[in-house]
C-alpha cells in the first residue's frame, strides 16, 4: 500500500484529516507523502491521487481498473446499491446506459433540451423582474429554475416557484447537498459503523431523502396510471416501458425501486450542483465587476439585445466561456471528487492496491495546479485565454470529473451555465449590497462539495 500517516486503532486519521476542510488536508498531506498516499478514515483505508498525472492515469488511462464506485457510507444507506450514483457492476452500467440514452432522446425529440431550458429561463427571468432591483437571495429562485429543466426531462413537467411542495423539495434537496458536506457529515463517511446507532444530526439528512423520494415515487404512481406505451412524455415513461420489455427477465435491474433512486439521483444530481455552481459564480462577478462589464460587451457585440443567447454562440464568445470555465475551476464544487475502488487487485506506480479499496481523486488538485494555471488561488479568466484572446482548452478541467465515472449531465449542465450566465447578463447588469472588496468568496462547508456563502444582490435591467 501506499504510504502515509500511522492511524489510531479505530480512529484512524482523524487527527490529520480534518473534516471540515479535507481538500486542504490532503494537499498537505500530499507534500509530504507524495501524489499516492494512504489516509485510514475510521479503521477503513483510503488512496488519495493527488495532482493532474496520477487522477489521470487512474480515471482516464485506467479507467476499467478504478471505475467502482468507492465506499460512501451516506450515498450507500440512502440509496442501497440503486441508481446510477452510488451502484456498481452490472446495476450502474444498465442505469447509466438508460439514463445517458433517454438524455440523448430528449435532446432529438420534439422540444430539445435546449428549447426546454431556454423556456424556463424566460419564467426565470420574470421572477428576478419582480425584485424591481431590490436585494434578493438568489439560492432558491435558482434551484427551482435549475430543477424545473430536470423535472421537464424526467416528470415531463415543471412547477410554480411558489408551489409550497415544489419549494418543500428545493429545501429538502438543499439540506442533503450541505448537510453531506458538514462536519457531521464527514464524520459519519468516517465513522459510520458507530453513528449509526447514535442520535444527532448524521442521521436527520436521512428524514431528507426520504422525502425526496416519496415525492418521486408520487409522481411514478401517477405515470404508471396514465402511461401510453406508444407515446413516451419523459424519462419515467422511457423507465416504464422498458420494465414492461423486461418483464419476463428474472434478473432485470430494471424495477420500481431502481425507477425511483435513478429519477431521484437524476433530479438531486441535475439540480444542486449546476445551481450551486451558477450561485457561485453570480457572487464572483459581484467581487469581479470589471469582469461581468466585459462579459456583457462580448454578449452585446455577438448576441445584441433583440434575441436570447443560444448554445451556438458560445464559440463566437470565448472571453465569456473563459470566465463560465474559471468559475468551475476556481470554486472545485466537488473538491476531492467522489470515492472510485479498484475492481480487482491493481498494480499502480510502484504500489499495490487490494481490490475494494477506496479511492478518492482529488479534483481540486487538478483544478489547481499552479504549473497549468499560474496563481492557481485567484480568479482570472486569463488561465482560459490564448495571449490572442482566443479560447485555451486545457485537459486540467476536470470539474465533472473523467473516464468511465465521469457526470453523465455533463453535456446538459454545461448548456445550463452558459444559457443562465449570458441571459442574466444580458438582461441585468448585478450589484453587490457591500463594497466588492468586501464580499466573501471563501466557501462556507468545504467537505464533500463547496458550498458558498449566502448574500444577497440586486439586478438592474438594463
Amino acid at each position: 500500500m501506499p504510504p502515509g500517516p500511522i492511524p489510531l486503532p479505530i480512529l484512524g486519521n482523524v487527527l490529520q484529516v480534518k473534516p471540515k476542510n479535507m481538500a486542504e488536508t490532503l494537499q498537505k498531506l500530499s507534500e509530504e507523502y507524495g501524489p499516492v498516499f494512504t489516509v485510514h478514515l475510521g479503521s477503513d483505508p483510503v488512496v488519495v491521487l493527488h495532482g493532474h498525472d496520477v487522477v489521470k492515469e487512474a480515471l482516464v488511462d485506467r479507467a476499467d481498473e478504478f471505475a467502482g464506485r468507492g465506499h460512501m457510507p451516506i450515498g450507500d444507506r440512502a440509496n442501497n446499491g440503486l441508481g446510477i450514483v452510488f451502484s456498481n457492476n452490472e446495476e450502474w452500467l444498465q442505469a447509466r446506459r438508460f439514463a445517458l440514452s433517454a438524455l440523448r432522446n430528449f435532446g432529438m425529440g420534439k422540444r430539445s433540451i435546449e428549447e426546454r431550458i431556454k423556456e424556463e429561463i424566460e419564467y426565470f427571468l420574470e421572477e428576478i423582474d419582480k425584485t424591481k432591483g431590490t436585494p434578493f437571495d438568489p439560492t432558491f429562485i435558482l434551484s427551482c429554475a435549475i430543477s424545473n429543466v430536470i423535472c421537464s426531462i424526467v416528470f415531463g413537467k415543471r412547477y410554480d416557484y411558489k408551489d409550497k411542495k415544489f419549494l418543500a423539495l428545493m429545501n429538502n434537496m438543499n439540506n442533503i447537498f450541505e448537510m453531506t458536506s458538514s462536519r457531521w457529515g464527514q464524520l459519519y463517511q468516517m465513522f459510520s459503523n458507530i453513528l449509526v446507532y447514535l442520535p444527532g444530526p448524521h442521521n436527520t439528512i436521512f428524514k431528507e431523502f426520504d422525502s425526496v423520494k416519496a415525492f418521486v415515487s408520487e409522481e411514478v404512481k401517477i405515470h404508471q396510471a396514465s402511461l401510453d406505451p406508444t407515446s413516451p412524455h419523459d424519462f419515467i415513461d422511457l423507465y416504464l416501458n422498458k420494465m414492461q420489455e423486461e418483464k419476463d427477465h428474472p434478473n432485470s435491474t430494471f424495477h420500481i425501486k431502481n425507477l425511483i433512486t435513478t429519477a431521484f439521483d437524476l433530479f438531486i444530481a441535475g439540480t444542486e450542483t449546476t445551481s450551486t455552481t451558477i450561485r457561485y459564480g453570480l457572487l464572483l462577478l459581484l467581487k469581479h465587476p470589471k469582469i461581468q462589464e466585459k462579459v456583457q460587451e462580448e454578449i452585446d457585440q455577438v448576441v445584441g439585445r433583440s434575441r436570447r443567447p443560444c448554445v451556438a454562440d458560445r464559440s463566437q464568445m470565448p472571453y465569456t466561456d473563459a470566465v463560465i470555465h474559471e468559475i468551475q475551476r476556481f470554486i472545485s464544487l466537488i473538491p476531492i471528487g467522489l470515492p472510485h475502488t479498484v475492481t480487482k487487485d491493481t498494480h499502480f506506480r510502484e504500489y499495490i492496491i487490494p481490490k475494494g479499496t477506496t479511492i478518492f481523486p482529488i479534483l481540486n488538485s487538478v483544478l489547481r495546479d499552479s504549473k497549468e494555471f499560474p496563481n492557481p488561488n485567484e480568479f482570472n479568466p486569463g488561465h482560459f485565454l490564448n495571449a490572442n484572446g482566443t479560447f485555451r482548452k486545457s485537459e486540467f478541467f476536470m470539474p465533472f470529473s473523467a473516464g468511465k465515472r465521469i457526470c453523465p449531465g455533463e453535456g446538459l449542465a454545461r448548456m445550463e451555465i452558459f444559457l443562465f450566465m449570458t441571459t442574466i447578463l444580458q438582461n441585468f447588469t448585478l450589484k453587490p449590497t457591500v463594497n466588492p472588496q468586501e464580499i466573501n468568496i471563501i466557501p462556507v462547508v468545504s467537505g464533500t462539495s463547496n458550498i458558498p456563502p449566502a448574500y444577497q444582490l440586486c439586478a438592474i435591467p438594463r
